[in-house]
């Protein structure tokens, strides 16, 4: 038995029910479970069919008699609660037989020497291919040497074919014209013109553009053969890529920029009020938007329905949060949802977590962003100075969100832009930092009316999203000028305004779908010219 002196002096023995409750909750605690698995891509998760505990309804308080009766209450209440995985580990492979036939294998080793004297020549060709791939560009003899130097030294000093070939690719790795795109201005144009690019510029600013990555075979052959400028064969290439699973890093990467998803990972919220935020949530959420945006931008729907599509994509933990019945598991599914106010962009917890505080909602983020990045009327900059948010009246009631906000913009100097973004952030209101819904905030019930800048208005995030759909065209507007910097990599300036109009005007008959915006850019004169250093 064990003892224990306490302060009085007096030592008592803990009971035989301490040592079974101890049993019971680290029987299991060194149990490890071996699963052999085949080579490739696998999806690994662990779930417990069964919760063995849970509290219904509210926990009572603890009230314990003395020491040894609260130790062995939380002994059995944690003998009780759900199992849980400690860890998971992969290790492998076990006797194999070479590093095996691998894709990335069969496109680097696109031949194999037979006899010594063949592995120069094999080396050239595969060096050749891959610099190729690499460079964007036809490669000449004063590309190749220098890789196969490199490949005679690593097949020297490490006495293999392979090791040659790693060393060349090393080498290609760490080549400035694999590293950076350049756009070398042609010796013939004057300073401070403009000119086209090349086909095979063409080719890399469409790729990098549409897939985040060099062009491939197709594409590069075209440029070489000079066609790409075609426009017949430049709609068909522009199809064929946003059509290719490669696009979805086109979905991935322009949301992080566009809609700012990219601060997701570094939003925080009290853990204390919203528990349920984690980094899983932080997942689910960044997950729900990019499913969602691909089901619009790869099925070549009108970028309109980012605000009107009538489904989310959920898994059980997310379905769970946002208060959708009967979904079940880890997997993302597409699910219809019939409550006004959970559809469209404006509903999903991604955009609401990233524009709001730790501890409360901020109408005043949630307007800007709506401002700058749906209707690219960005608000103009905060004073130096700004008066800090007064939470509580003046016999120390708390006010609510709403409440607060208006009496900060009745101060003049704050009025000036709090009048544009704060009447769109109350819309959001009824949505807490973590994207759930609510119909009060510091017992008051929410007033989620507001207006937009043209007057427009609207009660709740159904009319509010309702009325940005009314302003279609400046809604096309905004999202052809984010798309357009995202494909140029640079801030527009006044001259690309035009080529902004042009293509909004071209694609409202078609009710602006994804891709005739975006082959309205690749076509556009930004895109496929550039203008000579001064």
């Amino acid at each position: 038995n064990i003892g224990l002196a306490l302060g009085s002096g007096r030592a008592d023995t803990l009971p035989p029910d301490f040592e079974q409750a101890q049993y019971e909750r680290n029987a299991d605690k060194d149990l490890k479970i071996k699963i052999p698995v085949q080579a490739g891509e696998r999806l690994i998760q662990v779930a417990f069919l069964e919760e063995n505990f849970a509290w219904e309804g509210q926990v009572p308080p603890q009230s314990y008699n003395n020491y040894f009766t609260a130790r062995l209450q939380r002994e059995y209440e944690r003998a009780w609660t759900d199992p849980s995985v400690s860890s998971i580990s992969v290790t492998g492979p076990f006797n194999p037989q070479g590093p095996g036939n691998t894709l990335s294998r069969e496109k680097i080793f696109v031949c194999t020497p037979t006899v010594e004297m063949d592995e120069t020549s094999c080396a050239t060709e595969i060096m050749s291919n891959l610099a190729r791939i690499a460079y964007r560009r036809p490669v000449a003899e004063e590309d190749i040497n220098p890789l196969m130097s490199l490949f005679e030294t690593g097949k020297d000093q490490y006495g293999s074919f392979e090791a040659g070939i790693q060393m060349a690719i090393e080498g290609l790795l760490v080549n400035i014209d694999f590293l950076f795109r350049l756009e070398s201005d042609p010796r013939n144009v004057a300073k401070d013109s403009n000119y086209e690019l090349s086909d095979l510029e063409l080719a890399s600013r469409l790729s990098f553009f549409l897939w985040s990555s060099i062009p491939d075979d197709e594409l590069l052959t075209l440029a070489e053969q000079d066609k790409l400028k075609d426009q017949a064969v430049m709609e068909q290439q522009v199809n064929r890529m946003l059509n290719d699973d490669r696009s979805q890093t086109l979905v991935n990467n322009f949301a992080e920029q566009w809609l700012l998803l990219r601060n997701l990972p570094h939003t925080s919220k009290n853990l204390e009020l919203f528990p349920d935020f984690d980094e899983n949530l932080r997942k689910d959420f960044l997950t729900e938007t990019q499913l969602y945006l691909a089901s619009i931008f790869q099925n070549n729907r009108s970028i309109l329905d980012m605000f009107r599509a009538d489904y989310k994509f959920v898994n059980e933990r997310l379905a769970r949060h946002y208060g959708i019945p009967d979904v079940y598991g880890n997997k993302f599914r597409k699910v219809n949802i019939t409550d006004e106010n959970q559809k469209g962009l404006l509903a999903q917890g991604a955009v609401l977590a990233i524009t709001s505080y730790p501890n409360r909602t901020s109408p005043v983020l949630r307007g800007k962003w709506v401002l700058e990045n749906i209707l690219a009327a960005p608000p103009p900059p905060p004073p130096t100075v700004i008066p800090p948010l007064k939470e509580d009246d003046d016999t120390g009631k708390k006010l609510s969100m709403r409440q607060a906000i208006e009496k900060h913009r009745a101060n003049p100097v704050c009025a000036v832009c709090h009048n544009r973004m704060d009447p769109i952030g109350f819309g959001l209101e009824n949505f807490n930092p973590i994207g759930q819904w609510r119909t009060e905030d510091a017992g008051e019930p929410i007033d989620s009316s507001g207006m937009l800048p043209d007057g427009s208005a609207f009660q709740g995030p159904a009319e509010l999203q309702k009325a940005l759909l009314s302003n279609s065209e400046v809604i096309a507007s905004a999202f052809t000028q984010k798309l357009l910097t995202y494909a140029l990599g640079r801030d527009l300036q006044y001259y690309d305004m035009a080529t902004v109009r042009d293509i909004v005007h071209n694609s409202k008959d078609n009710d602006y779908r994804f891709s005739d915006i975006v082959l309205g850019i690749v076509k556009s004169l930004p895109f496929t010219m550039r203008r000579t250093d001064s």
